[in-house]
């Protein structure tokens, strides 16, 4: 697969898909006139690493988690404890969203009410 068919297989755009190759998260082969060649296993890490930054993990520990990935199964020990950790992070995260989201459905319906008294 090219850049422009991954590109759009993963809804990225190509310069952020060579960002990616930039900062060493995503290691493509070359074809022998030195082409990006993307595989179907390339796509499911790019998809990987897009849900580990919607959920907030730094690129640094994507940076870590990528190096360790490469290097093979017997650094599935130190993924784990990275995936962990980084779901601790976000199940913290969403208990602070829930009671965001609980203060807002509460305002919402107080200004409701009051509206509604108004018009009454």
């Amino acid at each position: 697969m090219t850049i422009g068919e991954m590109s759009r297989r993963v809804n990225l755009p190509e310069s952020t898909l060579r960002y990616y190759e930039k900062k060493g998260l995503l290691l493509v082969s070359r074809d022998r006139n030195g082409r990006r060649v993307y595989g179907e296993e390339d796509a499911a890490w790019i998809q990987f690493i897009r849900r580990l930054k919607e959920t907030g993990m730094p690129l640094g520990d994507i940076r870590r988690y990528s190096d360790l990935r490469y290097r093979g199964e017997a650094t599935m020990p130190q993924r784990l404890e990275m995936l962990e950790a980084h779901r601790t992070r976000v199940l913290e995260q969403q208990r602070r969203w829930a009671d965001c989201l609980e203060n807002l459905d509460a305002k919402i319906t107080l200004y409701q009410r009051a509206i509604k008294g108004r018009e009454a």
